[in-house]
């Protein structure tokens, strides 16, 4: 066994240690993140860590004078994993945001402004030269998901799940920097302006208020988990015990109670509010919210079971309502963020929606009272996004999968209807902020051969202005990183499938290889992209340069492929996903390339799930597993994600018992590694110790790796590094 962090390689020096594995960033991937046109357009701002590392800045860039300039140094280094509070480190583990020092900030819509929230208070700054200043201070409960109104006088905020409005432009001569707008909510196990957790999670939705466009009003969620069962995590690995080593949620498990959620409207001067009505069935999501140019709220709502999804547009001054659409749908409705309102007076208060009606996410202009005026884009590919409107010219921009689903492209299409026209050129991933008069945009590219690069450009021909980054991370030389071979197969129903192949170094020779399968297989996902990821994938690196062919495989269900690719899945999760794996490792050994004795397979969360199903189901293909956080029975997690694939426990007990890996036990004969942490909100732990207490009736041995302070992943340095150490003992030792 090899005991120190080096590769076991003859094929010369160990490039990749262990420590490069765990370290976040990976190489090339440290980039501007968070990018946005300042109001007026003058300049670029993005966050952006100089040294490296997780610590972020503010910059920003000035297109006139191809100069970068930082914004905020956040002081005292701004926030770190010690020092954000409870609620604050929830909302991060939502939007899997890992970065520290400032990580976050946000314009006003209409005024030269910046909001920056820090662990000591939240700062405003008045453009790119003005001084950073503290406008309220840190005191008492956080001040939860902070928002500037769009003309930047106002700043509203949740604390101790009331609603509050505070001047942007300092503390009023009162001394109390916030006024509260709701009651009711305190103490009573209800919130007022807060996402609930299915909606941060799996919906999407990270805000629960809403400003109006004249900045006078906020619509607000109410929700109430009071009916829901606590479930209690306790710190197991902390000294003390009680109040300061547990925490209480409100989880929503499948089958069981949802949150009860209403839609109000206050304004910014107090009041009673406005109750919206959202129909007569309680047992509803509220998916989305936003305001009208008009002055009218408009609310996504979709049942319980996600196969229709009203449009409805509201009154704020009486809550009455009317439908705009109505989108149904055999399968489910997989929400977006696609509703755009037209502004300009000719056409009539006209709106920008995208459908999966046809199979494929595409988009469709309609009037104002929700007739569908004509299509816009149509054929056998996704739009990803839309990137903007030219209002003025007539034109819709937009990103999609139009030539491959494993690239994503900018594209424009008339709005009066036409063939979409190309505006990106280089083969790979564009990602893309087009700034608000729609003249030029910002695009990230990466490819497999491409680490990230971010350039200004013309959006009339895609033609490069600026750049605002493109350097090479040293790394990726120093550690000897090659880009995966991207391939397609067929499956046993003749399907294509994409993948990835890591080949070990030349001297392994041709082949066969040991081989793992890293595998994530949920829908909502995609691994196998033309993109930079794939091979700043170290952990996949590091076992090919161990002379392991490792290989990845997007089956049935994942993201990017049409709705029927994914409803494969439908009603009995862990199957079809499994089937595509074993005829991914298939073809690999007839191609000479695996060792069908020697194949093993990894994954996280959705991908420990599918590690450890495939153990199970297909012992005869997979020797070793390694399952991090899985979900082992599907009754354990939460309603918006499982039920919109399983339906309910009540109605499909047989997918449900089928689907869960403790079903297959008794088939395992290979070896398996469990890894959790005990503080898992998310995959409880309690996976982990269902599918232990089935191994042991079985008699099934296992090895079982906990983190005691980690959630749904590590975050700590030290454990990822333990973490890596112990996956490289148990594959080696076993494969």
């Amino acid at each position: 066994m090899v005991t120190n962090n080096q590769t076991p390689s003859p094929a010369g020096p160990p490039y990749i240690t262990l420590e490069d594995v765990a370290r976040w960033p990976a190489p090339g991937t440290n980039i501007p993140s968070a990018i946005a046109f300042s109001p007026d357009d003058r300049l670029v701002t993005y966050l952006f860590s100089p040294d490296d590392d997780l610590r972020q800045q503010l910059f920003a860039f000035d297109p006139q004078t191809g100069r970068e300039m930082p914004l905020v140094m956040p002081p005292g280094g701004g926030a770190t994993e010690d020092n954000v509070s409870l609620e604050e480190a929830l909302r991060r583990e939502r939007q899997r945001q890992a970065g520290l020092g400032v990580t976050q900030y946000a314009w006003a819509e209409q005024v030269d402004r910046l909001l920056v929230p820090l662990p000591d208070g939240l700062y405003v700054q008045d453009g790119a030269t003005a001084p950073l200043r503290k406008v309220i201070p840190a005191a008492g409960a956080p001040r939860l998901d902070p928002q500037l109104s769009p003309d930047g006088q106002w700043m509203a905020y949740v604390q101790d799940a009331e609603l509050y409005v505070a001047p942007a432009t300092g503390v009023p001569a009162t001394g109390v920097p916030g006024k509260q707008l709701t009651t009711g909510a305190r103490g009573s196990g209800k919130t007022h302006g807060l996402a609930e957790y299915i909606a941060q999670e799996e919906m999407g939705r990270s805000h629960g208020f809403w400003w109006s466009r004249d900045s006078r009003r906020l619509a607000f969620a109410e929700v109430d988990e009071t009916h829901i069962p606590v479930y209690r995590i306790v710190h197991q690995g902390k000294d003390q015990v009680g109040e300061g080593a547990q925490e209480d949620h409100r989880y929503p498990f499948a089958g069981q109670p949802n949150a009860r959620v209403r839609l109000g409207v206050v304004s910014v001067e107090g009041g009673e509010p406005v109750w919206l009505d959202l129909g007569n069935d309680a047992d509803i999501y509220l998916a989305r919210v936003s305001w009208l140019p008009s002055g009218q709220v408009v609310a996504q709502i979709e049942n319980r079971a996600q196969t229709a999804l009203d449009l409805v547009r509201f009154d704020p001054q009486n809550g009455a309502h009317t439908r705009l659409l109505l989108e149904t749908s055999a399968v489910w409705i997989n929400l977006h963020h696609i509703f755009k309102p037209l502004e300009a007076p000719q056409h009539g208060g006209a709106f920008i929606w995208a459908s999966e009606r046809s199979g494929f996410r595409h988009l469709y202009l309609y009037a104002r009272d929700g007739e569908l005026i004509r299509p816009l884009t149509a054929g056998e590919w996704m739009v990803d996004g839309l990137a903007g409107v030219d209002e003025a010219a007539g034109l819709v921009y937009f990103t999609a999968t139009r030539e491959t689903p494993t690239e994503s492209h900018l594209y424009v299409v008339p709005l009066a209807g036409g063939e979409p026209r190309r505006i990106s050129a280089e083969p790979g991933t564009h990602g893309v902020m087009i700034d608000h008069a729609c003249r030029r945009y910002v695009d990230v590219y990466q490819s497999l051969q491409q680490p990230p690069k971010v350039t200004l450009r013309s959006l009339a021909d895609g033609t490069q202005l600026a750049t605002l980054y493109d350097r090479r991370d040293p790394r990726i030389d120093r550690l000897h990183l090659e880009p995966p071979e991207l391939i397609s197969l067929q499956n046993r129903a003749g399907v294509p499938l994409y993948g990835l192949i890591y080949r070990p170094p030349a001297v392994y020779g041709p082949g066969p290889y040991p081989t793992l399968v890293y595998v994530y297989g949920g829908p909502h996902a995609q691994l196998v992209v033309n993109a930079w990821g794939p091979t700043a994938s170290l952990r996949a690196q590091y076992l090919r340069q161990a002379g392991y062919l490792v290989f990845v495989l997007d089956n049935r269900g994942s993201a990017r492929r049409g709705l029927a690719f994914e409803a494969a899945i439908q009603g009995h999760l862990g199957e079809v996903e499994v089937e595509d794996q074993v005829d991914g490792v298939r073809w690999l050994a007839a191609q000479g390339l695996a060792d069908p004795a020697r194949v093993g397979i990894y994954g996280w969360s959705y991908g420990g799930y599918m590690a450890a199903l495939s153990l199970a189901r297909a012992p005869e293909t997979f020797k070793i597993a390694v399952a991090g956080a899985p979900v082992t029975a599907w009754d354990g997690y939460d309603t918006h994600y499982t039920e919109r694939y399983m339906g309910s426990p009540q109605s499909n007990p047989q997918g449900y018992a089928a689907s869960s890996v403790m079903a297959h036990v008794d088939r395992l004969s290979g070896k398996l590694l469990l890894i959790h942490g005990l503080i898992d909100e998310n995959v409880h732990f309690r996976h982990t110790a269902r599918l232990v207490n089935a191994l042991i009736h079985a008699r099934k041995a296992y090895q079982l790796l906990v983190f005691p302070d980690e959630r749904h992943m590590p975050r700590r340095l030290a454990d990822r590094v333990y973490m890596e150490e112990q996956m490289r003992d148990f594959i080696l030792s076993n494969l």
